[in-house]
């Protein structure tokens, strides 16, 4: 077991001198998790990757949002927050991982909006998160760490700006995870709960709508699916915000890859991420249907 991890597991009340084991868990691509079971219970210690805090994390606004899911049930109960170790311990939520085409399903999305709609309507977040401004500051950090941009940077940045305008400015801000992967929701059976809100803040639930459509892949009859579960109905201009905000999220997504590649030690290929991403945007901002969407969402 590495030096710093030994070093972490003193610190944490209640597991000095007992039997731990601790086992990796696999998938992240910003931080290291591990299960740890002691003295029959299991937990999660999450400790925080390098410079993560370049990438607007901050881990005490984590930990309170962390705190207020597992108060309203959908998240992980936290156990212990060591901060001067970038350290988070929660109980181990037992269930069955989601796959994105799992949570595309009508039953399964329509639990995970039922989740999603309790923390919207939940107690507020600190901080507060807009994708556009996310972008600038990435992308200006990321120079500052030697880091090359594409020579589209121009083309994208008139094109986020226009996105930008379109939607105007966020009068009504909701509690928002801003990263819903299918791996961040766990399934035992009754419930849908909700893992990793290190990107919680205040700010536009159609980010949350729009950044579970494009992670999940959905298409035009999933994302309507998607807005009835939520809303109740179906409507024009907000089927417009979903799409803009997915655009939002490409975006967000890319330029996080961008920084990634001037700050993270794990291994994993950002360049590929990073690339992969601003490519879908451009592919998707050269549809028809995107002029109609800023024309849309202008009308609300």
């Amino acid at each position: 077991m590495e030096q710093r991890i030994e070093h972490i597991l003193e610190q944490i009340p209640g597991w000095r001198g007992k039997e731990l084991v601790v086992a990796p868990l696999l998938g992240g691509i910003t931080n290291q998790n591990y299960r740890v079971d002691v003295a029959g219970e299991t937990f999660v210690l999450r400790i925080g990757g390098k410079g993560t805090r370049l990438l607007g994390i901050d881990r005490g606004h984590e930990y309170a949002c962390t705190a207020i899911a597992a108060q309203l049930g959908i998240g992980a109960e936290v156990i212990h927050f060591l901060a001067s170790e970038d350290v988070l311990v929660t109980r181990f939520i037992v269930g069955s991982a989601i796959s994105a085409e799992t949570a595309a399903q009508p039953e399964t999305l329509r639990r995970i909006v039922a989740s999603m709609k309790r923390y919207h309507e939940g107690p507020t977040f600190p901080g507060t998160f807009s994708p556009f401004a996310t972008v600038r500051d990435y992308h200006q950090k990321a120079l500052e760490r030697g880091v090359a941009f594409p020579a589209t940077l121009p083309q994208v940045y008139a094109l986020m700006e226009q996105i930008e305008e379109a939607i105007g400015p966020l009068n009504r801000p909701k509690p928002c995870h801003n990263d819903l992967l299918a791996s961040n929701f766990i399934d035992d059976g009754q419930s849908i709960w909700i893992l990793d809100w290190e990107y919680a803040a205040m700010g536009d639930l159609f980010f949350d709508l729009g950044n579970f459509a494009v992670n999940q892949a959905l298409n035009e009859e999933q994302c309507e699916y998607l807005l009835h579960c939520y809303f109740g109905e179906v409507r024009r201009a907000d089927v417009a915000h979903l799409h803009l905000m997915r655009l939002g999220s490409d975006l967000r997504e890319s330029f996080w890859g961008f920084l990634q590649l001037g700050v993270s030690e794990l291994d994993f290929d950002y360049h590929e991420y990073a690339h992969h991403h601003l490519q879908r945007f451009l592919q998707n901002v050269a549809k028809p249907e995107f002029t109609q969407w800023l024309q849309d969402v202008r009308d609300m």
